[in-house]
């Protein structure tokens, strides 16, 4: 099933989750406990991540397997495209149709820190080119692509960014699905920009529960995304006051007017990074009561 078939058949705000593979093998029974939890939000799909190493790219195949046969979730795999082979992708999208696994998140991927590493001597420069081979050469799958509210980092301008969206949309994705940002606004006029430029793709917006502000701040610094300086003033005053336990209530009650603003805004669903944390997302939608 293509995802985008299920979107277009929702007549209500849906959840989606963000997983990532854990790093041990060891790790793998809590993970899926994990799972299983979070299937009270009757997800209408689930992305894991995909790395650059090898072992990564195995695990993301095997709990995107697992999700589907015995989660009973539809999974999207996450594929990204730096530094990889068109015989190496085709490969990796061959063994998750044999998973029975239709769908992925096409990502270029981040730049290796290899000093020798240039793009000029890539097979696949951007996630676009990535779009177009799977669009062409896999038509059974459904295709989704990233949008940024606040611009990718790489772009100079909103301009440059809503042309490279543009790009990897008419390339053949199904849908967009935003990285996690903390103003609403952000998302509107992201929308906004999409369609007054002739682009009606569903755009999901991505939210993220704040767990800490140590876990906040390294999150802002690894994806470039703005945090309204009163949000951050608040979650500093609540670390001062209680830790952690009272900057995840103030993150909680600030992620419950994110989704309640987002879908009363017209938003098709909500998209939780879940960061492979069952009770945070469940209290985050008890509350936000879709």
């Amino acid at each position: 099933m293509k995802i985008i078939d299920a979107i277009q058949s929702q007549s209500k705000p849906f959840y989606s989750l963000e997983f990532f593979p854990p790093k041990e093998r060891k790790q793998w029974e809590s993970f899926f406990a994990t799972v299983d939890r979070l299937k009270a939000l009757n997800p209408l799909f689930a992305s894991v991540t995909y790395g650059a190493g090898g072992s990564t790219q195995d695990n993301t195949l095997e709990i995107t397997s697992r999700m589907k046969h015995d989660a009973g979730i539809e999974p999207m795999a996450h594929l990204t495209c730096v530094g990889a082979s068109k015989e190496k992708i085709n490969g990796f999208i061959n063994k998750l149709r044999e998973a029975d696994v239709h769908n992925v998140l096409a990502l270029r991927g981040d730049c290796p820190a290899d000093e020798t590493f240039s793009w000029r001597d890539q097979q696949f420069k951007y996630a676009s080119d990535l779009v177009e081979l799977v669009s062409n050469e896999h038509p059974d799958f459904g295709v989704s692509v990233a949008g940024y509210p606040a611009a990718h980092p790489e772009s100079q301008t909103f301009a440059d960014d809503l042309h490279y969206t543009r790009v990897k949309i008419d390339a053949g994705s199904d849908f967009v699905v935003t990285q996690l940002f903390f103003d609403v606004r952000e998302y509107f006029d992201f929308v906004s920009r999409l369609r007054s430029n002739g682009i009606n793709k569903p755009v999901i917006p991505g939210i993220l529960p704040i767990q800490s502000l140590g876990s906040i701040r390294r999150i802002l610094t690894l994806c470039g995304a703005n945090i309204p300086g009163q949000l951050y003033l608040s979650l500093e005053e609540a670390n001062a006051k209680g830790g952690d336990e009272a900057v995840k209530e103030a993150g909680l009650k600030f992620a419950v007017n994110q989704i309640r603003q987002l879908v009363d805004g017209g938003a098709p669903g909500i998209h939780l990074y879940t960061l492979n944390k069952a009770e945070m997302c469940l209290e985050l939608a008890d509350r936000a009561n879709l």
